[in-house]
């Protein structure tokens, strides 16, 4: 599996933001692809998760209600959509794949750099 995140840039505060991850594999069957982030200075935190198969999603408090997961399986591409940027989102954003049995994500592509200015 490979992955390859797209889309970051410079947005202004309040504006929204699409990011991609495109993933090369058979298939994603079993899989979780998830999404995180690194702000300068600080650790990296995760961001929310998909479930390939069905497309269940889950998300940490602190996006909730801004920032949405989806996925095109013809595509085999997942989507980050972020609405109501804040300055405190910037950071570079990661995509990373685990199967459904690991505890942790093993798979990680290169990060997009999202910026937000006041």
């Amino acid at each position: 599996v490979q992955l390859q995140a797209s889309g970051g840039g410079l947005v202004q505060a309040g504006g929204s933001l699409r990011l991609s991850c495109a993933a090369s594999a058979r298939t994603f069957s079993g899989w979780f692809l998830g999404w995180f982030r690194q702000a300068p200075g600080k650790e990296r935190e995760f961001i929310g998760a998909i479930r390939w198969s069905n497309g269940i999603t889950s998300y940490v408090d602190s996006v909730k209600g801004r920032f949405f997961i989806s996925r095109d399986k013809t595509q085999n591409t997942m989507y980050l959509d972020m609405d109501n940027l804040s300055p405190d989102d910037t950071a570079v954003y990661y995509c990373a794949a685990r199967f459904f049995s690991q505890s942790s994500y093993g798979v990680w592509g290169r990060g997009t750099l999202v910026t937000v200015s006041s």
